[in-house]
């Protein structure tokens, strides 16, 4: 079979697709792949900077969307359903894969294969940051950073269908926010100065909720946004720097700085990927949550959607197609 391979740790350019072995059933489900999804996390590990340091060489991503080939008896899918699946951090981008029972989901008829390889990362991390971290409750404001990004458009178009009567889209460039008004922002700022636009859009009340997949020097004007009882949700660090929090500013306003690992969430909580994904597929089939649309690269585009990642040029998510 075909696979994206990471050979050397010099970046997305050094990516190739190669020829390697099927992978061995070994009792798993056996998932021949339409469409696979592009991460952050690939960028990072083609640099060898991610916390997860796999054996060189290795075949990238972690998201899949196709059709079961095999299954175990008595598992939930069968030869011929279409599903979505993790294989949680390495060897998605291949034309086989082979999932574990927790980590393949029955794709509802109305989601494409491209679309389904573009929920599981982005949907999942938001629903569990919104319901579970985030405690958003109905007619709440959630405001966005890196807006038009995969978590960006992913809680643009989750967070009303959850419940929120308001989302504000943070973004850095014009076309960007094409990008997030196209997803469903109710209101749309540039990075530079949100903090005032935020003030006169709530009429100084702030927001509820502060979706960060950002971090960096936005970070103290995000505290400053809150509203009493508001919660920032640390989502991640594209734009490069960690911030650091005066505690003292959590007092004025009883607001809360959460930490969302999703990941470490999931290995220390049985069943929590299949409650998640239960959640999100209902929203799916009831139309209440639209499908992403997300931006497909060719099978040989590879190098080029991963690094799309890294210069954080990627307009929402970024997915490959693996065979029509």
């Amino acid at each position: 079979m075909r696979a994206i391979r990471v050979t050397e740790l010099s970046g997305p350019e050094a990516v190739q697709l190669v020829d390697i072995d099927e992978p061995a059933a070994d009792g798993g489900i056996v998932v021949d792949v339409h469409a696979a999804g592009v991460a952050f996390p690939d960028a990072l590990l083609t640099r060898g900077l991610y916390q997860y340091k796999p054996e060189l060489p290795f075949t990238l991503g972690a998201e899949i969307a196709g059709v079961v080939r095999t299954a175990p008896a008595g598992s939930a899918v069968k030869p011929g359903d279409r599903v979505a699946g993790l294989t949680m951090i390495t060897g998605a981008m291949a034309e086989t894969v082979v999932l574990t029972e927790e980590r393949a989901f029955p794709l509802p008829d109305n989601v494409s294969f491209e679309a389904g390889a573009g929920l599981l990362f982005n949907d999942l991390t938001v629903y569990f940051a919104l319901t579970v971290r985030g405690r958003l409750a109905e007619g709440e404001t959630v405001l966005v950073h890196g807006a038009a990004g995969g978590i960006g458009t992913s809680t643009l178009r989750l967070a009303p269908a959850l419940g929120a009567s308001r989302v504000i889209a943070v973004v850095s460039t014009e076309d960007k926010a094409e990008v997030a008004s196209a997803n469903g922002a109710t209101d749309v700022v540039l990075a530079d100065g949100f903090k005032d636009a935020v003030a006169e859009l709530t009429g100084g009340k702030g927001v509820d909720i502060v979706m960060d997949p950002v971090g960096g020097d936005r970070f103290t004007d995000s505290l400053r946004s809150l509203a009493p009882g508001g919660r920032l949700l640390v989502v991640g660090f594209t734009g490069g720097e960690i911030p650091t929090v005066k505690v003292n500013r959590l007092l004025l306003n009883n607001i809360d700085v959460v930490g969302v690992g999703w990941g470490a969430w999931t290995m220390t909580h049985p069943g929590a990927l299949t409650e998640q994904w239960n959640g999100l597929a209902a929203l799916l089939k009831s139309g209440r949550l639209p499908a992403p649309q997300p931006e497909v690269y060719s099978f040989e585009q590879a190098g080029a959607a991963v690094a799309a990642l890294e210069n954080r040029t990627a307009k929402g998510k970024v997915v490959l197609r693996i065979r029509d």
